[in-house]
């Protein structure tokens, strides 16, 4: 009999450790996945502001989001989605310089979307309060695809959240036109000023 229970005993313990092995191996792959979180963009309450400097005056204008919607998973730092701007919403208050923007600058009749696709995160976010995070991926502009990392301010309160992000684009280095005249020089540059609200949740609960 005290043979017997050693040999029963030494069979139970090695299904043990055969499922807490496989246990080890499988289990976790659940939990990775419920960690990625979406952030659901709201249009109406996001502003996207420009600024070109020029000899005589600063041009300022706007451009409205059409969509956006990011995924991030903070364990792996990867990252989807994208925001779509309206290319054909640019306005900057002036009918002519407007007319010219759209016509010879940034052809927006031509190419009436302006996406950043992201692939990749630095940082998380906290459930309440301020994050900084790095947000990379592709930025289109005019049909041409260019590498850019954003740095974002996220103030996080609960499900809801604001994020401010401010970068300049080499719109002249990434082959677009310089509206430069023989009197006015405009900046090869231009600022860009993003202040979006959103939705945050886990991605899980999104269909």
């Amino acid at each position: 009999m005290n043979a017997r229970a050693s040999s029963f005993a030494r069979h139970r313990l090695r299904v043990v450790i055969f499922v807490t092995l496989c246990s080890a191996f499988f289990v976790p792959a659940g939990p990775l996945r419920a960690q990625e979180t979406v952030v659901r963009f709201d249009p109406a309450q996001t502003q996207i502001h420009i600024t070109l400097d020029s000899t005589f005056h600063t041009v300022h204008g706007t451009f409205k989001l059409k969509s956006g919607e990011i995924h991030f998973d903070p364990a792996t730092g990867k990252a989807r989605g994208s925001l779509v701007v309206d290319a054909l919403s640019g306005d900057t208050d002036n009918k002519g310089r407007d007319k010219k923007m759209h016509q010879e600058i940034i052809q927006s009749p031509k190419f009436n979307e302006i996406v950043f696709t992201a692939n990749a995160i630095k940082g998380s976010l906290v459930p309440r309060g301020s994050s900084e995070v790095q947000l990379s991926g592709i930025f289109r502009l005019c049909g041409q695809d260019h590498e850019m990392t954003m740095t974002a301010v996220v103030v996080s309160t609960g499900g809801r959240l604001q994020a401010t992000t401010h970068f300049s684009i080499p719109y002249v280095k990434w082959g677009l036109k310089n509206p430069s005249t023989f009197l006015l020089h405009a900046d090869d540059t231009v600022d860009v000023q993003i202040q979006a609200a959103g939705e945050l949740a886990p991605a899980s609960a999104q269909k």
